[in-house]
């Protein structure tokens, strides 16, 4: 039985475009978090500011519940940057998978730049890295450098839980 996939990262890391094709190669649901979002959330981020937890939790729970509903495959792309965001998400979905897609500040600064109309403002990048947790030993998951080709993101987490050489 396949588990649930969460691509997780910062704004601008490629997560709804390796998501979805990764959904496609593995031939399950897709769905990307920010249609979750309630629209105080957007109008909230789009002026500016940083969410809060408070503003992330019932947004979070959105997500866990449609992860729980896909717990036999789906795919969820879903920044789930600190570790108790995705703490909350294993509530709802306990053998939920990460696919971290890392990378440095300056390479996701100018894949975020070429997203004219994103709500999601540049300036917040910082933010976002200030409060990103990476995977820790005893979460199932991966991360991948976004400084390689979507093909290479894919066929790197194919192979690495076909071999299970992923953290446990």
């Amino acid at each position: 039985m396949a588990s649930p996939i969460v691509v997780m990262g910062v704004s601008g890391s490629g997560k709804s475009t390796v998501g979805a094709a990764l959904a496609q190669r593995l031939r399950v649901p897709f769905a990307d978090a920010d249609d979750f979002h309630p629209e105080a959330n957007i109008e909230k981020m789009s002026a500016g500011h940083p969410l809060d937890d408070d503003d992330r939790h019932p947004w979070l729970e959105s997500i866990g519940q449609w992860l729980a509903q896909h717990s036999d495959g789906g795919v969820m792309s879903c920044s789930a940057l600190k570790r108790k965001y995705r703490d909350q998400l294993r509530t709802h979905c306990a053998d939920v998978e990460f696919l971290h897609l890392a990378g440095t500040l300056e390479v996701i600064g100018r894949r975020q730049a070429s997203r004219p109309g994103h709500f999601m403002p540049p300036a917040l990048l910082a933010s976002q890295f200030e409060t990103l947790e990476a995977l820790e030993p005893d979460e199932r998951g991966i991360a991948i450098d976004v400084d390689n080709s979507i093909d290479a993101i894919i066929e790197t987490y194919v192979q690495s839980t076909e071999s299970d050489n992923r953290t446990e």
